[in-house]
């Protein structure tokens, strides 16, 4: 199985509008995708795909789950969009951290072990989600806490969505030592997979400061704040936007659209998954066909 967080240490980088574009991306091509969305804001990947409804009510939640305190199956959690299996944010986000304290304190007064930061990945093995789906992503928030280590103990990979400037170079370089500290606290190694320059406009700054980048930069998507805007005020991707809120397709905008097709296939070759049905990059009108 493919899994991944998409991080970025800064705000506005594009991190939750990646995420659900390469989500589209996998199921365009016929694999099986489910996204967890860790971020308690308001303005998050719930919101993005419309299905963010519930959020504020006393209803069963991941949340629930990583404390040990469900109120229904996993599977019940589970929203479908655009091909892609969601879990819904909700408000019990805001509070994690003091959520599992107080359960780790509890288990611990019990003899028990609880990993504070391991209980994601125990809620997706129960689940069986690594034998039922081809593709994990989460979407932590670009806080360091809980909800972060959470994500990225469960996927052990990452893609960097980046601002290609000096504030995104420093926020690259300060990931490095977050990974770091990481791979020490809890004993796993975590990789990256990829970063994405987001809002490029070829400047020499730029070029060079994508030239310092160690890690693998397979595209680099241009300033799209049209097409991205678009997608959250019609709550879809931006494939779904140009393909039924577009009266013109314009080029530039399908060829980003053909960067996330490409962005898939690169980081699924990663680990060796195949697409059993991908499409020409950027074909909004691919019939998608699920294995």
């Amino acid at each position: 199985m493919l899994a991944y967080s998409t991080y970025s240490e800064a705000g506005g980088v594009g991190k939750t509008t990646t995420a659900a574009n390469l989500a589209v991306a996998h199921a365009r091509a016929g694999l099986k995708p489910l996204v967890v969305p860790l971020d308690p804001q308001d303005g998050d990947l719930s919101r993005l795909f419309g299905v963010d409804d519930r959020r504020t009510e006393s209803v069963d939640n991941l949340v629930r789950h990583m404390i040990r305190r469900p109120k229904g199956d996993f599977e019940d959690l589970i929203r479908t969009v655009e091909g892609v299996d969601l879990i819904p944010e909700h408000n019990m986000l805001s509070d994690l951290a003091e959520y599992l304290q107080r359960e780790k304190e509890q288990a611990e007064a019990m003899g028990e072990a609880f990993g504070v930061h391991a209980q994601l990945l125990r809620v997706l093995r129960e689940a069986g989600v690594p034998d039922r789906y081809d593709v994990l992503i989460c979407d932590p928030p670009a806080t360091e806490g809980p909800h972060l280590y959470n994500a990225i103990n469960a996927t052990r990979s990452l893609v960097i969505p980046i601002e290609p400037s000096a504030k995104g170079q420093a926020a690259v370089e300060g990931l490095e030592e977050l990974v770091a500290g990481f791979e020490d606290q809890l004993d796993v190694e975590v990789g990256v997979l990829a970063a994405i320059p987001m809002g490029f406009k070829n400047t020499r700054d730029q070029r060079s400061i994508l030239e310092a980048i160690d890690y693998p930069i397979p595209e680099v998507i241009g300033e799209r704040a049209s097409l991205m805007e678009g997608c959250w005020m019609q709550q879809c991707s931006a494939f779904e936007y140009v393909r039924e809120h577009r009266e013109r397709r314009r080029d530039y905008e399908l060829e980003t659209l053909a960067q996330f097709d490409r962005l898939a296939r690169h980081l699924e070759r990663e680990v060796g998954l195949e697409a059993p049905n991908p499409p020409e990059p950027g074909d909004v009108d691919h019939e998608v066909m699920t294995a």
